[in-house]
C-alpha cells in the first residue's frame, strides 16, 4: 500500500509540474489561471517584486528570495541527507551479510532473510521520497517564475552588477557552472565511483542553460549554489569534527 501511495503522490505532483511546464514562456499575471499559476509561480513573483521595491532591483530580490526559499527548505534538506547517509551504511550492512550467508543452500537463505529483515526493522531508514516531493515544485517553481517574469512587460528585470538580468551573460553562466562544479565535490558524488561522471555533466549542463537563458536565472543559480556548497561543507565534510587520521593518539602510560 506504501508503494501505491508514494507513486500516486508522485505522479499528481509531476502532473502539477508539467501543466506548469506547458506555459513556461507565456507572461505570467494575478489573473493566471490554474492551480500552478496561483499557488506556486504567482506568490513566488509577489515576493520576488516585493523584496525588489524593499532593496531597490529585481537582482537583489531574486537573490533574497532564494535564500528564503534555501532557509526553509533547509530542514528537508538536512533530513533527507541523514536519510541518505542511513542508507549507505545499510547497504554496506547488506554486502557483509551478503558475503555472511554467500552459500546458496536453502537453510543459509533462510537465515540470510531472517538477518536482513531484522536488519531493515533496527536500521531507521526512511526510504520515503517525500522530502524530494517537497522541495521539487518550490525550486522549479522559483525557476518558472523568474523565467516568466522575462515575458511579461510589466516586470522591467533591469540589471545586477553589470549583467543584464533579461539578456543571457556569459560570466554568470560559467560563474553557475563552476559553483555546481564545487557543489558536487563538496557532496557525496565525489565519494561515489558511480556518480563521478555527474562532476563533469551538470557544470557543462548548467553552463549551456546559462549560456541561452536570461542572467536572472544564472544569478539564481550561482546564488542558490553558494548556499548548497555552504550546506555541504556543514553536512558532509563537518570542519569543526577532525578525521581518525588527525585525531592526536592517546596512550595509556602517565606522561613523564
Amino acid at each position: 500500500m506504501k508503494k501505491k501511495y508514494w507513486i500516486l503522490l508522485t505522479l499528481s505532483i509531476a502532473t502539477i509540474l508539467l501543466s506548469g511546464c506547458t506555459e513556461y514562456r507565456e507572461p505570467i499575471s494575478e489573473d493566471s489561471e490554474g492551480f500552478w499559476n496561483q499557488f506556486i509561480v504567482w506568490p513566488i513573483v509577489s515576493i520576488i517584486k516585493y523584496f525588489s521595491d524593499l532593496l531597490g532591483s529585481y537582482g537583489l530580490g531574486i537573490i533574497a528570495v532564494t535564500i528564503i526559499i534555501r532557509l526553509a527548505i533547509l530542514p528537508l534538506t538536512i533530513k533527507q541527507v541523514q536519510s541518505s547517509k542511513k542508507m549507505q551504511e545499510l547497504q554496506l550492512k547488506m554486502q557483509e551479510l551478503q558475503k555472511k550467508y554467500s552459500s546458496k543452500d536453502a537453510v543459509t537463505q533462510q537465515k540470510y532473510q531472517q538477518e536482513l529483515m531484522e536488519l531493515m526493522k533496527t536500521s531507521g531508514v526512511n526510504l520515503g521520497c517525500l522530502p524530494a516531493l517537497i522541495q521539487m515544485p518550490i525550486i522549479i517553481g522559483l525557476y518558472h517564475a523568474i523565467s516568466r517574469m522575462n515575458v511579461t512587460p510589466e516586470f522591467e528585470l533591469g540589471t545586477f552588477l553589470v549583467f543584464p538580468l533579461a539578456e543571457p551573460s556569459i560570466v554568470l553562466a560559467i560563474a553557475a557552472g563552476v559553483i555546481q562544479y564545487i557543489v558536487l565535490m563538496t557532496g557525496p558524488a565525489v565519494d561515489n565511483p558511480q556518480m563521478k561522471m555527474m562532476l563533469y555533466i551538470m557544470p557543462l549542463m548548467i553552463i549551456g542553460f546559462g549560456m541561452a537563458l536570461p542572467a536572472a536565472l544564472s544569478l539564481y543559480w550561482v546564488v542558490g549554489n553558494i548556499i548548497s556548497v555552504v550546506q555541504n561543507i556543514f553536512i558532509y565534510k563537518k570542519p569543526w569534527e577532525k578525521k581518525e587520521s588527525e585525531k592526536p593518539a592517546t596512550t595509556g602510560g602517565a606522561k613523564k
